[in-house]
Protein backbone atom coordinates (compact mmCIF):
# COMPACT_ATOMS: atom_id res chain seq x y z
CA UNK A 1 0.00 0.00 0.00
CA UNK A 2 3.24 2.02 -0.62
CA UNK A 3 0.53 4.95 -3.02
CA UNK A 4 -1.96 4.88 -0.72
CA UNK A 5 -2.24 6.89 2.54
CA UNK A 6 -5.24 8.62 5.03
CA UNK A 7 -6.45 11.99 4.94
CA UNK A 8 -8.48 12.98 7.92
CA UNK A 9 -11.39 15.93 7.11
CA UNK A 10 -11.40 17.62 10.32
CA UNK A 11 -12.73 21.41 12.33
CA UNK A 12 -10.47 23.85 14.22
CA UNK A 13 -13.53 25.58 15.34
CA UNK A 14 -14.82 23.52 17.92
CA UNK A 15 -13.77 20.43 19.27
CA UNK A 16 -15.54 17.35 18.53
CA UNK A 17 -15.05 13.59 20.56
CA UNK A 18 -14.88 11.87 17.16
CA UNK A 19 -11.89 13.69 15.78
CA UNK A 20 -10.40 13.45 19.46
CA UNK A 21 -11.38 9.21 19.22
CA UNK A 22 -10.02 9.30 15.71
CA UNK A 23 -6.31 10.83 16.50
CA UNK A 24 -6.32 8.93 19.60
CA UNK A 25 -6.30 5.78 17.27
CA UNK A 26 -4.12 7.20 14.97
CA UNK A 27 -1.24 8.31 17.37
CA UNK A 28 -1.50 4.92 19.16
CA UNK A 29 -0.73 3.13 16.45
CA UNK A 30 1.50 5.63 14.81
CA UNK A 31 -0.84 5.71 11.20
CA UNK A 32 0.64 8.80 9.64
CA UNK A 33 -2.17 10.82 8.42
CA UNK A 34 -2.66 14.17 6.46
CA UNK A 35 -5.52 16.61 7.58
CA UNK A 36 -7.46 18.78 5.64
CA UNK A 37 -9.50 21.51 7.85
CA UNK A 38 -12.73 22.27 6.56
CA UNK A 39 -13.09 25.35 8.44
CA UNK A 40 -10.65 26.82 6.11
CA UNK A 41 -10.94 25.27 3.09
CA UNK A 42 -14.22 26.03 1.54
CA UNK A 43 -13.73 23.44 -1.08
CA UNK A 44 -13.00 20.79 1.18
CA UNK A 45 -15.97 21.85 3.49
CA UNK A 46 -18.00 21.66 0.54
CA UNK A 47 -16.81 17.75 -0.47
CA UNK A 48 -17.86 16.27 3.11
CA UNK A 49 -21.15 18.19 3.06
CA UNK A 50 -21.51 16.21 -0.06
CA UNK A 51 -20.10 13.10 0.80
CA UNK A 52 -21.95 13.24 4.35
CA UNK A 53 -25.23 15.38 3.97
CA UNK A 54 -23.44 17.20 7.05
CA UNK A 55 -19.84 18.93 8.57
CA UNK A 56 -19.67 15.44 9.81
CA UNK A 57 -15.88 15.32 11.11
CA UNK A 58 -13.87 13.01 11.19
CA UNK A 59 -14.47 11.86 7.60
CA UNK A 60 -11.20 9.56 6.89
CA UNK A 61 -10.44 9.14 3.44
CA UNK A 62 -7.81 6.82 1.73
CA UNK A 63 -6.07 8.79 -1.05
CA UNK A 64 -3.22 8.00 -3.69
CA UNK A 65 -0.36 10.41 -3.69
CA UNK A 66 -0.39 13.78 -2.53
CA UNK A 67 -3.93 13.85 -3.32
CA UNK A 68 -6.62 14.18 -0.81
CA UNK A 69 -10.08 13.01 -2.41
CA UNK A 70 -10.78 9.14 -2.01
CA UNK A 71 -9.22 7.31 -4.85
CA UNK A 72 -12.29 5.76 -5.81
CA UNK A 73 -15.69 6.76 -5.19
CA UNK A 74 -17.03 5.92 -1.56
CA UNK A 75 -20.23 3.64 -1.57
CA UNK A 76 -23.32 5.33 -1.43
CA UNK A 77 -24.85 6.45 1.92
CA UNK A 78 -27.91 4.71 2.74
CA UNK A 79 -28.23 5.64 5.98
CA UNK A 80 -29.31 8.98 7.56
CA UNK A 81 -26.70 9.76 9.29
CA UNK A 82 -22.97 8.39 8.33
CA UNK A 83 -21.51 8.11 11.53
CA UNK A 84 -19.51 4.93 11.94
CA UNK A 85 -21.07 3.24 8.10
CA UNK A 86 -18.23 1.93 6.41
CA UNK A 87 -17.92 3.27 2.81
CA UNK A 88 -15.04 1.65 1.75
CA UNK A 89 -12.45 3.93 0.82
CA UNK A 90 -13.91 6.68 3.27
CA UNK A 91 -15.15 6.33 6.84
CA UNK A 92 -17.43 9.30 9.04
CA UNK A 93 -17.22 9.60 12.88
CA UNK A 94 -16.03 5.88 13.75
CA UNK A 95 -16.28 4.94 17.10
CA UNK A 96 -12.61 3.79 18.48
CA UNK A 97 -12.73 -0.14 17.45
CA UNK A 98 -14.49 0.95 13.80
CA UNK A 99 -11.68 3.35 12.99
CA UNK A 100 -9.33 0.29 13.83
CA UNK A 101 -10.73 -2.38 11.92
CA UNK A 102 -11.28 0.00 8.99
CA UNK A 103 -7.89 0.98 9.58
CA UNK A 104 -7.13 -3.00 9.22
CA UNK A 105 -9.29 -3.64 6.71
CA UNK A 106 -6.79 -1.43 4.27
CA UNK A 107 -3.24 -2.36 5.89
CA UNK A 108 -2.84 0.45 7.83
CA UNK A 109 -2.97 -1.82 10.93
CA UNK A 110 -1.61 -5.63 11.47
CA UNK A 111 -4.25 -7.91 10.77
Amino acid sequence: MTDKRLVMYSRSTFLCPYVQIAERILHKYSVPYSEVDIDTDTAARSRVLEWTGFLSVPTLVIAEGEDVMPYEPPAALTEASPRGIDRGVMITEPSGKQLENWLRKHGFLDA
